[in-house]
């Protein structure tokens, strides 16, 4: 009967062991798979994290180069503003220079205008004495020129007016008088015969003479009207002929006072 008893007790006792064996190996293999699976999540988490910054790389090079373009063009953009405002300056500036250039070439029209209408006033005052070849009047790029040979202004080795030439000055201020942009230079010219005699007591050199002649006539115009300080006079003497000294004919041409309207300056 004890042994009996013993016999089972043993058998209850390994049967407890066995189960706890049993439950020991059943959450070991429990843990065993939960590992499996953990480092299975662990190797899809740590692929997906490489993936990721693979895509993080991706997107931030893109990103970087995007910028870069943005830059460059935002660098073209700033470039071509900068020159567009270049232009439009270099625009108003040239469209002032065209107006200024407009503005001076009416001026310069209304100038020449006035040039021309003085040129034909003289010419028909003067027609008379153009026909006879004692006045020639030339209009060349704003210069007027009348030349007025000495005789019918002087008598010979004189500086004085003489009463025909001042008739003659008389019809050439009247026209003058207009002229209030230009200056009114006299010069006096002589030919190359040398001052002799008792007038060379006078006038030493034709330098004197034609001096004294263009003188005289300066103020006899400023007598007349004529504003002074648009006035002057100079001396040639010999040393600007219109023609050739050998001749009589070439001679009398270079005895003469230019009267000859020039623009101030």
């Amino acid at each position: 009967m004890k042994k009996t008893a013993s016999a089972f007790l043993g058998i209850f006792i390994m049967a407890l062991i066995c189960n706890g064996c049993m439950v020991a190996e059943s959450k070991y293999l429990e843990k065993v798979n939960e590992a499996d699976a953990l480092s299975k999540q662990l190797a899809t988490s740590t692929d997906d994290n490489a993936s990721l910054k693979k895509q993080i790389a991706k997107v931030t090079g893109d990103r970087d180069e995007l910028n870069k373009v943005l830059q460059s063009r935002t660098d073209d953009l700033s470039k071509d503003i900068t020159d567009s405002r270049q232009k439009i300056a270099d625009l108003e500036a040239e469209n002032t220079k065209l107006k200024e250039n407009l503005a001076d070439l009416k001026q310069k029209s209304q100038e020449v205008e006035k040039e021309s209408n003085t040129y034909k006033d003289l010419l028909q005052e003067m027609k008379g004495e153009i026909s006879q070849g004692q006045i020639t009047i030339t209009e060349l790029k704003g210069k007027l020129t009348m030349d007025v040979v000495d005789k019918i202004l002087f008598d010979s080795g004189e500086s004085k007016v003489k009463k025909e030439g001042l008739d003659v000055l008389k019809r050439v201020v009247d026209i003058l008088k207009n002229v209030k942009d230009k200056n009114i230079r006299i010069e006096g010219h002589t030919d190359n015969v040398q001052i002799a005699g008792k007038l060379a007591k006078i006038y030493p050199t034709n330098w004197e003479l034609s001096a004294a002649r263009a003188i005289n006539v300066a103020k006899y115009l400023q007598q007349q009207g004529i504003d002074p300080k648009i006035l002057s006079s100079t001396a040639f003497g010999e040393y600007q002929p219109l023609a050739d000294n050998d001749t009589p004919e070439g001679r009398a041409k270079n005895r003469r006072i230019a009267i000859i309207l020039l623009p101030k300056d």
